[in-house]
């Protein structure tokens, strides 16, 4: 398959125009990165880490870190492609182009399924938050009514969504900012021990602890990829390489700065077991009412990280229809210029995980997170692996053309691409959960996708011709 010749002016008139043509191109470059930091800040870091700081105590720091330049190279990755090729399809077109139609496919429902997953998941959440405040309401009342709010927001225009994601997300983000700002200085001014080495070293658990924690601490910049897909709706060309880079730097300053403040405060081996440590730093400051706050930024993390993922879940869908892999319909827009059936059939994973919540064996629902978390990497995998083809393609004058490029090149794709299928395997290696999920979850949509190439009887054309 070859690749079309590359379009680097500020308006490209490539493949991903043609197949998504109907989007409104209204986001901002901010707009664009709080989508991608509202999908990234969840629950799991706002309720704290606890699961990579057992294992790896206050050298969590450091899988942190090499878990923030992981995602870098991933992000370099997406900005150089997606500044090229713009779209709602993002890593499935990059696959398309310059791997193969089954990597589009796969990249591309693999992450459907796991988004839609985490819609439900993170609504979820939020009726389980609700019980804060209103403890005797069920939560299936606050989920049916977190659902319709959100379906109603993401039917509207894409610069009414725009706007609204962003000052949701803000609340989190600030929220964020506040915990590093006031731990910072709680740890500079001596108001409280530094932890770091106080229960048993930087290394309690041995020197390779850190990269035993690595998956949890990649798992929680899952969502960056949440910008390319936000490409196709971007207003201009300029846009894509200023969201990029700002939304790497607000993730990657924020959780490394958060998870440096967290394990210096706080004994590793007590964080989580008693409280928030957001909540410790904000009493240990004395803000009042600090449980209040943080259970109502909780709420709204996991409201705008649900948000976000109904927004990605239904262009991803979109973008399989418009290809050829879905019914036609789910790539009908309306008069906002939303895919609002790709909309409605993406909250699918609300019942989903609402059922399993409630009536499913616990371990139901792990093997169907463990299989979307699967979704989630496989993404990046594959965008990975599409740089290194489109890197290898240009000539020197075109690279220099770009209007991002990435400093590492086709080598730091290279990098990231091995570290995250260390990462992976060791998942697997680890848990028998993530193995099984991981690889039932690829089976199934090789099998849906050698299954619909007969259905057609023809092969999908490939977008590069």
């Amino acid at each position: 398959m070859s690749a079309m010749p590359l379009q680097l002016s500020n308006n490209p008139e490539n493949v991903s125009t043609k197949q998504e043509s109907g989007l409104r191109h209204q986001l901002s470059a901010g707009q664009m990165a709080m989508v991608a930091v509202g999908g990234s800040i969840g629950t799991g870091l706002l309720l704290g880490s606890a699961a990579a700081i057992q294992i790896a105590g206050p050298a969590v720091i450091l899988s942190f870190a090499l878990a923030a330049f992981i995602c870098w190279t991933v992000t370099m990755a997406f900005g150089e492609l997606s500044s090229v090729h713009p779209g709602a399809g993002s890593f499935g077109l990059y696959a398309d182009l310059y791997l193969n139609s089954w990597a589009g496919f796969v990249s591309r429902a693999g992450y459907w399924i796991a988004i839609s997953v985490s819609i439900g998941a993170n609504l979820v959440a939020s009726a389980t938050y609700m019980r804060y405040w209103f403890p005797a309401v069920p939560a299936v009342l606050w989920v049916g009514l977190f659902s319709v709010v959100l379906i109603v927001i993401n039917l509207r225009s894409v610069r009414d969504y725009g706007r609204f994601e962003y000052w949701f997300a803000m609340v989190k983000l600030v929220a964020m900012v506040m915990f590093v700002v006031i731990g910072g200085a709680l740890l500079a001014g001596g108001s409280v021990t530094a932890q770091y080495t106080a229960q048993g070293g930087f290394f309690p658990n041995g020197a390779m602890a850190p990269l035993l924690a690595l998956t949890f601490a990649l798992y929680t910049f899952g969502g960056i990829e949440m910008v390319a897909i936000t490409t196709g709706e971007s207003r201009n060309a300029e846009e894509i390489p200023r969201a990029v880079k700002w939304t790497f730097a607000i993730l990657a300053m924020v959780y490394l700065g958060a998870i440096v403040v967290l394990v210096g405060v706080m004994p590793w081996n007590r964080v989580g077991v008693t409280e928030s440590p957001f909540v410790t730093i904000f009493r240990k400051a004395g803000i009042p009412a600090a449980a209040s706050i943080i259970s109502f930024v909780i709420l709204t993390a996991a409201l705008s990280g649900a948000n976000a993922n109904l927004y990605a879940a239904s262009r991803m869908l979109f973008s399989l229809a418009r290809r050829g892999w879905a019914p036609a319909a789910l790539g009908r827009l309306n008069a906002a210029g939303s895919p609002n059936l790709a909309l409605l059939a993406s909250s699918y994973g609300i019942v989903v995980a609402v059922v399993l919540e409630t009536w499913a064996a616990k371990n139901a629902f792990v093997y169907i997170l463990s299989g979307a978390l699967f979704g989630l990497m496989l993404a990046w995998l594959v965008s990975l692996a599409a740089h290194i083809s489109f890197r290898r393609r240009m000539s020197s004058a075109q690279i220099k053309a770009l209007p991002l490029r990435s400093p590492l090149g086709v080598w730091g794709s290279l990098l990231g691409l091995a570290l995250l299928s260390a990462a992976t395997l060791r998942t697997w290696w680890d848990s028998r959960v993530s193995l099984i999920s991981g690889v039932a979850s690829l089976l199934i949509l090789t099998a849906t996708y050698t299954f619909l190439r007969v259905a057609n009887r023809t092969p999908v054309s490939d977008t590069s011709n």
